[in-house]
Parts: structure tokens; sequence; C-alpha cells
């Protein structure tokens, strides 16, 4: 058929062909809608998205393919049918950190529910050290990648390929040549720029490099909404990094406009090691559908007794762990609670949590930077600090660069360090990691470094927040409107 027929023929045919497709798009927004409504995680989330379906399906439809599921199912279904290995190593993972179950973490009314959310205890005989900024995080890791002698895991939501990156590049590709197993997950959402070429060397020198494979499946082909913003990094089992901090130069204060960055990381050795390394291997088993000989004899490091849990969460979890973690952590604080995180875009019963706590007295301190990356998500974090701001909780704009830490401390015994925002991305979206140290020792730590960033911090007061103009309201409210994609 040629050119000119076939348009001719499109011609002729035209209404047709429009009556087929909207009536093909009709039934796909009746469809989804029911999806929706099944499966949606609040009833004003159902009638929105039914109404619009519904209504507008030609626009809506794929918008809603694209950034309305709210669970990761091809994954979903691989953790719960498919990995048999994987479970039976899980299960002997769980009955060896039972040796070294620290109990009284355990059994602490504030914890309780910690081990039940992570399928795993708090374990005791760790330490964890705090990695301050990216020169020391990045010092930390290389050595321990050089000093490796069996295996190096890595899994990042971006890698770039700049001074950090290739520097990074050398290190493995020399580890490799020296007969070390290699395992490297990256997000190809968050490392979209990342060239092809810095794959194919890598993969020429020997090692291991996959991405996550968020799309992997028929039926996943649009989920562009879930990403894997772990940070990980583990050496021959007995070492483990986790925190904010991704690979870039701007992690080590180059760049151009966020300069200096401030983010921690967190250092660990000891059993928890081993429930990070189940992490990752759960995803590089999604990825690759394989699972990669490691080293799961838990070490107690004889030097250190912190007792730490290693808290997972992702849209592929039966509950919405990250979610209920940071409403434990809110409800559960007695006297603090400080948050440090860049992105706060919390949702109504977070924010009531926030707003209960400052009323029970407990000193609610978050912590945001000033200087944004994104500015749609400063614009939406005016919503809820005008909401919770009369209650009583203190906000403080950090003032020297941009602020990219998750941290958390309560009390004076509770602190974490992890991926995880204040955000519904974090909350629900993204797969996240998290440590959870129950120590009166490192929480001293955490809060000695927190006292630092509140000295460069400029606190929010409400005859502030009072004189916003008309304007930043409507554009804060107009932008919240988002918060569930942000």
């Amino acid at each position: 058929m040629t050119l000119t027929v076939l348009l001719e023929w499109l011609s002729q045919n035209l209404a047709s062909i429009a009556a087929i497709v909207a009536t093909l798009f009709a039934v796909l927004g009746v469809m989804s809608a029911l999806e929706a409504i099944m499966k949606s995680r609040t009833a004003q989330g159902a009638v929105a998205w039914a109404i619009v379906l519904v209504g507008f399906p030609p626009l809506f439809v794929p918008l809603y393919w694209v950034f309305g599921r709210r669970r990761f199912r091809g994954y979903a279904m691989a953790k719960r049918e498919d990995a048999r290995e994987f479970h039976r190593q899980a299960n002997r993972l769980g009955l060896s950190l039972s040796d070294f179950d620290a109990q009284d973490s355990d059994n602490d009314p504030r914890l309780v529910a910690l081990p039940q959310l992570s399928s795993m205890p708090f374990s005791r005989g760790n330490s964890a050290r705090l990695l301050i900024d990216g020169d020391t995080a990045f010092a930390d890791i290389f050595e321990h990648i050089r000093q490796a002698k069996e295996y190096v895991l890595l899994e990042f939501y971006i890698v770039r390929d700049d001074q950090v990156g290739r520097e990074l590049a050398e290190l493995l590709l020399a580890k490799a040549a020296e007969g070390l197993a290699i395992y490297f997950i990256y997000d190809e959402i968050g490392s979209f720029q990342l060239p092809r070429q810095y794959i194919h060397r890598l993969r020429q020198g020997g090692i291991a490099i996959h991405p996550f494979n968020s799309t992997k499946g028929v039926g996943n082909r649009l989920q562009l909404n879930f990403r894997n913003h772990r940070k990980i990094v583990v050496t021959d089992g007995a070492y483990a990094a986790i925190g904010g901090m991704n690979i870039g130069d701007e992690y080590r204060h180059q760049h151009p406009r966020l300069s200096p960055w401030r983010d921690t990381g967190l250092a660990i050795t000891g059993p928890a090691v081993k429930a990070v390394q189940l992490a990752f291997a759960e995803d590089w088993y999604w990825a690759t559908e394989q699972l990669p000989a490691l080293n799961w004899t838990p070490k107690p490091n004889p030097n250190a007794d912190n007792h730490l849990l290693i808290l997972p969460s992702g849209p592929a979890d039966y509950v919405e762990t990250c979610a209920l973690f940071f409403h434990n952590m809110i409800n559960q604080a007695q006297h603090r609670l400080w948050i440090v995180s860049p992105y706060f875009v919390p949702d109504p019963p977070v924010i009531q949590a926030l707003q209960l706590a400052a009323m029970r007295g407990v000193d609610v301190r978050i912590m945001l930077p000033d200087l944004p990356d994104k500015l749609i998500i400063k614009l939406s974090s005016y919503t809820a600090i005008r909401e919770t701001l009369p209650q009583g909780v203190q906000f403080y704009y950090y003032q020297k660069g941009f602020l990219h830490q998750k941290v958390l401390l309560v009390d004076d015994d509770i602190s974490s360090v992890g991926t995880a925002n204040l955000d519904n991305r974090s909350l629900r979206l993204n797969f996240e990691i998290s440590a959870v140290s129950h120590d009166k020792d490192f929480a001293r730590q955490v809060e000695a470094m927190l006292v630092e960033d509140f000295r460069q911090c400029t606190q929010l007061l409400p005859k502030t927040v009072a004189k916003w103009s008309l304007l930043r309201r409507i554009l804060s409210r107009c932008a919240y409107l988002f918060a569930p994609v942000q």
C-alpha cells in the first residue's frame, strides 16, 4: 500500500478510527477507575481518579498508569512467590540473627513494632559511625572497597560519570582485575544521564552492573513512578554504608548552585551488615533473577554493642512500611523528636501526628534546607508548615548550602540515619533503607552533630509565617496538590 493510498484510506475512515479509539479509551477509563476504587489508599484518591478516568480518559488513563499505581506488583509477586532460594536464605539469616537478638530493644514499647515492619530483629554487637558529608563518606567507602577480599555490593539511585563516578569506576575495575566479585545496581530513572559507555566499560572489566528494572514485565512498562532510592555499599559481608549520598560530585561540594552540600551517611560493622546485605540481595534478585554467592554468617564487633535494626521499605511491602515507621516514631516520642529532611511534604495523618506530639509537650524540631533544589517541593512544604507551626512544631531553615541528610533523633537513645525523606514518594513510592539505633552513646553523637547543624539555621517564627503573602499561600496550596507524585 502506497503512502497516497494509505492517506486516502485514513481520510475516508477517520470518523470510524476516532470512534474506535474513543471507545477503547472509554473502556480503559472504566477499567482503570474500577482498579483505582479497589486499590487507592484513600477514599478521596479513589473518587478523584474515578471521576477523571471516566470523564477524561484520553488524558488521564496514561497518567494513571504512570503515576496512579501505589503497589509495585511485579516485585511484590517475585518477593512472595518466585524467590524460593532468596526466602530460604532470608529465613536462615533470621535464625542466625536471633543469636544476637537485642531483646531489650525488641521489647521497648517505643520500638516493639519495628521488628515486625523489618521482619528482622534488633541485633547487638554492632558499631555505627556517622559519615558527615561527602569527603568523609567517600574516603571511608573507597578505603573499604580497596580492602575488600571477596566481594563488593553497590546500589545507588544516582550514578554520574563525573570525577567521583570515574574514581569509583577505576577502583572497581582494579578490584575486579584482582578477582573480586562486584555487583552493582543503579536506578535507571535516577541515573538516566549515565552514559552507556560508563556501564559498558564496567561490564567489560568483569563487573556485574544492572539497572534496577522497575519496568520489567509486560504489566510494568509504564511504572515510571517507582524508584529505587537506596544507597548501599557492602564489602565482604563485614562492612556496610548507607545514607543520603549518591555517586556524584555535588556530594563533595562541587555543585555550582547548591554547594556546600550537607549530608550524612552511616558506616556499620557487626551482625546488622547482613540485614543490609539481604536488602541488596532482594533487589538483585528482582533485577537479575539470580542470587549471588555471599557470606551470610553474622559476626559481632567485639568492641561495640550498638543495637541496630535495618529497615528496608518500598511499594512491594504488605504494608506501608516507611509511613508506619515515621508514624511510630512520632507517636512514641516522649520528650524529643528532631527530624532532618530535605523534602517535607507530609500527608494529613503525619501532620496530625506532629501536631499531637507538640501538644504532648515533645520538643518537635524539623530542619529543612532554605536553599531548595526543587522549588515546587519547598512551595508544597509551606502548607504543612502553616498547619503545624501554630501547634508548637518548630521549623529551622539550614543556611549553609543545601541540606540533604535524612536523620531522626527520638528522646535520648533512639536515632536513625537512612535514605527516606518525609514526603509521599519516600513513604509510599520509593524503595528506601534506614538504620535504627537504640544506643545512648550513639544518640549523643547524633545530637552533637545536629546541634552544630542547628547553629547554621534560622528558626522560622510564627510572626514570619503570619506575614506570608496571599500569592505565596495560593502557590503553596496549588503545589501541594501535586504532593502525591513529588
